[in-house]
């Protein structure tokens, strides 16, 4: 999955449905028959942890906060960006690599102590997706619904690409939430390298492992 990022950012409640230890090595156990189950659900828990590095890499950048205040606000390098596979995920932009593999550490044990809204990232390109495939629903839907004119198709497909624009957002976070990521309690860190990607580009890869 790709992963591109932007400078505006949420906090989200993972109040429903909220993940538990155990939930992806019992859905595996009980599934194991299923073809590639493994692979997608490891997919799903790098996802997190590559959103989640993301963001601890942005507050490195910005460590400072005024004296006796808190903040729950996440800061985003946008010079930052990802994919993710199943055996682990690529890192683009300018990085130490000791200061990644500070953030790949903490940023999993912060997903996994309860910061879950550390795994979803407005630039993710589910998010992309997510607003492709709506606006295109929407205006399928138009010479259905409207009189088969030219002005009234044309105001129907205005109509569909705003309320695509403006439903999007929300849709796509709530398709990471519950589809495309997963809180990684069975990835292991391995290893962390400089490596090429399936086009041949340079990035750091951080390479992880299933662990029950």
């Amino acid at each position: 999955m790709n992963t591109s990022y932007s400078s505006e950012s949420s906090s989200f409640n993972f109040d429903f449905l909220a993940p538990h230890p155990k939930q992806d090595a019992d859905l595996l156990q009980q599934l194991s028959f299923i073809p590639g189950l493994k692979e997608v659900l490891m997919l799903r828990q790098v996802h997190a942890l590559e959103h989640a590095t993301v963001w601890l890499l942005g507050e490195n950048k910005h460590p400072y906060s005024p004296p006796g205040t808190t903040t729950n606000m996440q800061l985003d390098d946008e010079l930052l960006g990802g994919l993710s596979t199943e055996h682990g995920f690529f890192l683009y932009g300018d990085v130490n690599i000791s200061d990644l593999r500070r953030a790949v550490t903490l940023a999993k044990h912060r997903l996994t102590s309860g910061e879950w809204d550390l795994a979803v990232h407005p630039r993710c390109g589910t998010n992309v997706s997510v607003a492709m495939l709506l606006t295109a629903a929407l205006a399928v839907s138009v010479p259905f619904l409207l009189p088969f004119r030219p002005v009234e198709q044309f105001i129907g497909f205005g109509l569909a690409a705003t309320a695509a624009a403006e439903i999007a957002p929300d849709l796509g976070m709530l398709t990471q939430r519950h589809i495309t990521t997963s809180i990684p309690f069975n990835l292991a860190i391995e290893d962390i390298t400089i490596a090429r990607d399936f086009w041949g580009k340079e990035s750091h890869f951080v390479k992880v492992y299933w662990e029950n």
